[in-house]
C-alpha cells in the first residue's frame, strides 16, 4: 500500500507540475534543434586498401635477404639483420607520422583547407574561409594567436588538425587496411585521401630504390675486393635480389597498397547525427524537469516534527 502511494505521489507530483515539465522539456527540444542545425556538417571518404607483398617487394633492401642468404653475407662482412618487418604496419606507421604527413601537407598545400575553412558552399562547390583566421584577398593569415604562436599556422599546427581528420585501422582477420578522411568538403575529403595514398605509394617506392640501390653498390664493392669465386657468386645473388626491387618499384604503381575499394565523394553527410542530438536533448530536457518538480515536492512537504 505505502509503494502504490508513493507512485501515487509522484504521478502526482509531476501532473502538479506539468507545465513545468512540458516548458522545459519543450526549451531542451528547441535548443537542440537549434544547436544541431547550427553544427557544420562533416564529410567522410573511405578507401580499403589491400597490402601489396611479394617475397621480392616486401623484402625491403638487405634486411629481407637475412633468411636466404643471411650466412654468406656474413662470411662478406654485410650485416642483412634478422628480423622482418612488417611492412604494411611500417607504412601505416609512416602514414601518421609527423615527418611524413607535415610534408605531405606542405607539398600540397593544404594549410588554408585544414586551417582556414569553417564550411562548404554546397551551390558554388567552395570551401567557406574564416575570415578572422585567412583573408583572401590578401592572401595572407590575419589569426590572432599569442607568442610563440603565428599568424600562419606551423607545420606542428596543421598536422595535429589533420591527424584528428585521418584514420587509418587494419583488419586483424583478413590484413586489410581502412582509411577515412574528414572534412567540410566532400569532394575535399575525397581528394585528400586520394593524395594521400597515392604518396604513401611513392615514398614507400623511393625509400626501397634509395635503399636496394645503396646495397648494391656496397655489393659491388665487396665483389671488387674478393677473388674467391664462390663468395663473387653469392654477392651477385645478393645484387640480383636488389635489382628485382627496383625493378618492381618503377613498374608498379601501387606499391605498399592497392585499391580494393577507392575513395569516393561521399554524397551523405557523416556528422553531426542531428536527430540523435534532438532526441537525447529533448530527453534530458524531460528527465532534468522530472527530477526537478519531484523536488520541489520534497522541499514543499512538511517535515514531521522531532
Amino acid at each position: 500500500m505505502d509503494i502504490k502511494q508513493q507512485d501515487i505521489d509522484v504521478i502526482g507530483a509531476l501532473w502538479g507540475h506539468k507545465w513545468l515539465v512540458i516548458g522545459l522539456t519543450t526549451a531542451f527540444a528547441v535548443l537542440s534543434i537549434v544547436l544541431a542545425l547550427s553544427m557544420t556538417s562533416i564529410y567522410r571518404s573511405e578507401a580499403l586498401l589491400a597490402p601489396v607483398s611479394t617475397d621480392t617487394a616486401s623484402s625491403g633492401g638487405l634486411s629481407g635477404l637475412a633468411g636466404q642468404f643471411g650466412g654468406l653475407a656474413s662470411l662478406t662482412g654485410i650485416s642483412l639483420g634478422g628480423v622482418k618487418t612488417d611492412k604494411t604496419l611500417l607504412a601505416m606507421e609512416f602514414l601518421r607520422s609527423r615527418t611524413f604527413l607535415i610534408d605531405f601537407i606542405q607539398r600540397h598545400d593544404l594549410k588554408v583547407t585544414l586551417m582556414a575553412a569553417k564550411g562548404w558552399d554546397r551551390k558554388n562547390n567552395n570551401l567557406i574561409i574564416d575570415p578572422d583566421v585567412y583573408d583572401k584577398q590578401s592572401q595572407s593569415w590575419v589569426r590572432a594567436v599569442e607568442f610563440p604562436k603565428q599568424p600562419e599556422p606551423s607545420g606542428w599546427e596543421a598536422y595535429e588538425v589533420f591527424l584528428e581528420q585521418l584514420t587509418v585501422e587494419r583488419d586483424s582477420k583478413n590484413g586489410l587496411v581502412s582509411l577515412s578522411i574528414e572534412h567540410y568538403s566532400p569532394y575535399v575529403a575525397q581528394k585528400l585521401a586520394d593524395l594521400l595514398i597515392s604518396d604513401l605509394n611513392n615514398f614507400m617506392r623511393e625509400r626501397d630504390m634509395v635503399e636496394a640501390q645503396s646495397s648494391i653498390a656496397f655489393l659491388q664493392k665487396q665483389i671488387d675486393t674478393t677473388s674467391i669465386v664462390g663468395m663473387q657468386e653469392a654477392l651477385y645473388d645478393l645484387i640480383e635480389e636488389q635489382l628485382k626491387i627496383t625493378m618492381l618499384a618503377e613498374v608498379r604503381e601501387e606499391y605498399a597498397f592497392s585499391y580494393v575499394d577507392p575513395p569516393v565523394v561521399p554524397e551523405q553527410k557523416y556528422k553531426p547525427r542531428r536527430a540523435v542530438i534532438v532526441i537525447v536533448g529533448t530527453f534530458a530536457g524531460g528527465l532534468l524537469s522530472c527530477i526537478i518538480a519531484l523536488f520541489i515536492v520534497l522541499a514543499r512537504r512538511p517535515r514531521p516534527n522531532s
